[in-house]
């Protein structure tokens, strides 16, 4: 642990200063890791299992099968009683008279509850003896580690909130959050919390144009934001990012923007200009606003808490919204049971707190529970591929949560990395994000758990708000590449597309038969869609839009989306996205992208381009191409490949013909039925161009 806690007032002062921790810099190595193979081709062989250790199941909160197969049958049989008990921690100003209200597909969850979110995640600590505990733990990019404690991390809410008050946000106002990962990006969530607001966290690595079509959604009033965060050693300039984005007529509904100054003198190209009667200093205002109320808003069970935005395949981001009570309730339940969270724990997650990953598992889950919660500034290599694990060893971590893709790139990087730091506080390791293959699922637990800790494979979603299928760690047995059972009151079942179910091993359709409480309540600003893209598919069920197989022991195994987004290092990015970007360029008459089997990434983002007549293809032009989706939508969504045809494989209707541009990709024979395939010669040209 780190010595002595400091206020983030105080830290930001430090950080400006320029402190630093003197990190070494250690040559890179890269021997070849084993060959983490098709997922899906894996899944289907796979039989080992992993009962859970007997040190863990004796302190586990669920320590034997039976236990867990008790509680899941409570959960959908009893549902009030279960969701009452499993509750009983939260504070509900008033309670619950119904546990829920259902009437396809809308769902109402702790009907006539009162609460406001942030009393849950802070207040009841405070008062209830875990004032002076760490709740965060924050370790930047150069090495400063600035710690809040569970009083501390109040009152830095209670001095935004008045701010956000000072400046006219009311309850049911729309706050952007477009930070890197600092402490003030939680404070920012849980001060729109308090006083009501509903909060739309826009992940920090994406470019203005993203930015500025989700406040133009939601109409936002407020954005709060910093002048700029580091990574890899750069300045990635936020408040400039902000001020590009707000140039646009359609975020006219920003009327302020509160700016958190992190950034030392030493990086001038992090300077920012401020604009009048427009922008104001974070710390200057919370300073200012000491006579607004620092209450919290007392809200009803289904006032909205945030929306936040996903790619769809339809190319417009779809704002997926959540609502207080129900949310709350299922982030709390599942931080409890699947990360087996205790008082003494240090809990890691590695995600960013701009996708629901982060929003569910580093604040709102862990926070309801009073963990203590590491957040990471920078790249996990940086400035060597065992930050992470340095991080682990000095910190004290017990829990780690993280993405296949990660564990991949450090089974890349070589084991020497983690064998050269003490992992031996690690208790419990998770994955979360993709499907995990078995083989990575086996360096994960053999040389990170050292085969001690139990790993918790979790199958979620944005829509979902909270974990759904797992292994809890001290019940059930564990299959590598398996997803697990499902979660208390959740009901899956594996279907063709009329409906009917799937027979145990083939496989199908992922949906869900009933609702549960952190479900999405609807699609922001357009509940057409949300009916049609969730219920529509099949009659009377939620469609996950994931394929998978159930084996003959209950487990489900997902093997990833049916539809066409994308799931790239763990981001969700929708095809008709990153079309919109290519064919925004001036040179490109036509564009569609496609996933291919990737090791380190899970998929990797092909694109086939058709440029204009008379303009010559060239390697430097697909790199502009590249460069101009990155610049677009963010780096993370960089194409992987460029590939350039005079035309695409289209049906007589002109539907561009995705699946066959998949098997290209892949470098492998297309099958199926092919007959509306309106010209053969363009999938024989881009097959010859392979050769």
């Amino acid at each position: 642990m780190p010595n002595g806690p400091k206020p983030l007032s105080d830290a930001l002062e430090t950080l400006s200063k320029g402190a630093r921790s003197g990190l070494n810099r250690a040559p890179m190595t890269s021997p070849k890791a084993p060959s983490a193979g098709s997922a899906l081709s894996s899944l289907l062989k796979e039989h080992r299992r992993f009962s859970p250790p007997a040190a863990f199941a004796e302190r586990a909160h669920v320590g034997l099968r039976e236990e867990y197969e008790k509680l899941y049958r409570e959960s959908l049989e009893s549902p009030e009683a279960f969701w009452r008990r499993e509750t009983r921690d939260l504070v509900f100003r008033r309670s619950f008279t119904t546990a829920l209200e259902w009437v396809l597909p809308h769902a109402r969850w702790f009907v006539e509850a009162e609460l406001n979110v942030s009393e849950s995640c802070l207040d009841r600590h405070v008062s209830g003896g875990r004032k002076n505990k760490a709740a965060l733990i924050w370790e930047a990019e150069t090495g400063e580690v600035v710690t809040l404690t569970y009083a501390q991390l109040l009152r830095e809410v209670e001095a935004l909130s008045r701010g956000l008050r000072s400046l006219g946000v009311v309850a049911g106002d729309r706050v952007a959050i477009y930070m890197g990962m600092h402490p003030g990006a939680v404070v920012a969530m849980l001060a729109c919390a308090r006083v009501g607001a509903v909060h739309t966290v826009v992940f920090g690595g994406f470019a203005p144009e993203a930015l500025r079509d989700r406040i133009a959604d939601c109409g936002a009033k407020v954005v709060l934001t910093q002048d700029g965060a580091l990574r890899r050693g750069k300045v990635v300039p936020l408040k400039r990012m902000v001020d590009e984005a707000l140039t646009s007529p359609a975020t006219s509904s920003v009327e302020h923007v509160v700016v958190l100054r992190r950034l030392a003198a030493e990086h001038p190209e992090g300077a920012i200009t401020m604009v009048a009667n427009r922008d104001h200093d974070w710390n200057t205002l919370c300073e200012q606003a000491r006579e607004a109320s620092s209450a919290p808003a007392v809200v009803p069970a289904e006032h909205p808490l945030f929306i936040l935005y996903t790619s769809g395949s339809t190319g417009r981001p779809k704002g997926v919204l959540h609502t207080s009570a129900g949310y709350l309730a299922g982030v709390h339940v599942t931080s409890k049971y699947v990360f087996d969270l205790r008082d003494d724990d240090v809990y890691w997650c590695t995600a960013d707190v701009g996708w629901v990953t982060g929003h569910s598992y580093i604040v709102y889950g862990p926070l309801s529970v009073g963990a203590t919660c590491v957040l990471y500034e920078g790249a996990p290599n940086f400035p060597d591929w065992g930050r992470f694990w340095k991080l682990v060893e000095r910190h004290g971590v017990t829990i780690l949560y993280t993405a296949p893709t990660a564990i991949r790139a450090f089974m890349r990087a070589g084991r020497e990395w983690p064998d050269g730091h003490d992992l031996s506080s690690l208790r419990l390791l998770g994955s979360v994000g993709e499907p995990i293959n078995p083989e990575a699922w086996i360096w994960y637990r053999e040389v990170i758990g050292r085969e001690r800790c139990p790993i918790v494979d979790t199958w979620w979603q944005t829509e979902t708000g909270s974990i759904l299928l797992v292994t809890l760690p001290g019940a059930v047995d564990a299959k590598p590449g398996s997803t697990g059972l499902p979660f208390f009151g959740v009901e899956p079942d594996i279907v063709d597309k009329t409906g009917a179910p799937i027979a145990n091993g083939a496989g199908g359709l992922l949906v869900l038969k009933r609702p549960w409480p952190s479900m999405l309540r609807t699609v922001w600003g357009d509940d057409e869609r949300f009916r049609r893209q969730y219920f529509g598919e099949i009659e009377g069920v939620y469609f996950t839009g994931d394929g998978a197989r159930r084996d003959e022991d209950g487990y489900y195994w997902v093997v990833g989306r049916i539809d066409d987004v994308l799931n790239v290092a763990g981001h969700r990015i929708g095809t008709a996205e990153i079309e919109s970007a290519l064919v925004s360029h001036p040179l490109v008459v036509e564009a569609a992208a496609v996933g291919r089997p990737d090791e380190l990434k899970g998929q990797a983002l092909v694109v086939f381009v058709t440029v204009r007549q008379g303009v010559t293809v060239t390697p430097p032009l697909a790199e502009e191409l590249a460069e101009h989706v990155g610049q677009c939508l963010g780096k993370f969504a960089k194409p992987d490949a460029v590939r350039f045809t005079d035309a695409l494989p289209k049906t007589r209707s002109g539907k561009i013909m995705r699946r066959l541009l998949k098997d290209v990709a892949a470098g492998r024979e297309s099958t199926g039925d092919m007959s509306t395939l309106e010209d053969f010669s363009v999938l024989a040209r881009l097959r010859a161009e392979e050769e």
